[in-house]
């Protein structure tokens, strides 16, 4: 699903226009985006948790030379952890 695919299901299902729902998902996106900026998580019950996890530096390997090592520098990643509510439905 494309963000332009949940403006249009949010827009049937509330019986609303795009033009009114457009804006509130950006700002959903936009909220998530600078928690996660700003070093908080975002806890959605039922649904999961967006956080940013320092990603360790490790030694890795060129593809097209695997003899030659590359150091892969340490950072930072959002990552999500789905909730129980969300694995059961997706595994139904």
């Amino acid at each position: 699903m494309t963000k332009s695919e949940l403006i249009d299901r949010i827009t049937e299902k509330l019986a609303m226009r795009k033009k009114d729902v457009a804006p509130v998902v950006d700002e959903v996106f936009n909220s998530i985006e600078d928690a996660l900026a700003g070093g908080d998580k975002c806890t959605f019950v039922g649904f999961g948790v967006f956080e940013v996890r320092e990603r360790a530096a490790r030694e890795g390997r060129n593809p097209q030379d695997p003899s030659q090592v590359v150091h892969i520098p340490a950072k930072k990643v959002p990552v999500f952890r789905p909730g129980k509510e969300l694995k059961d439905a997706v595994v139904k």
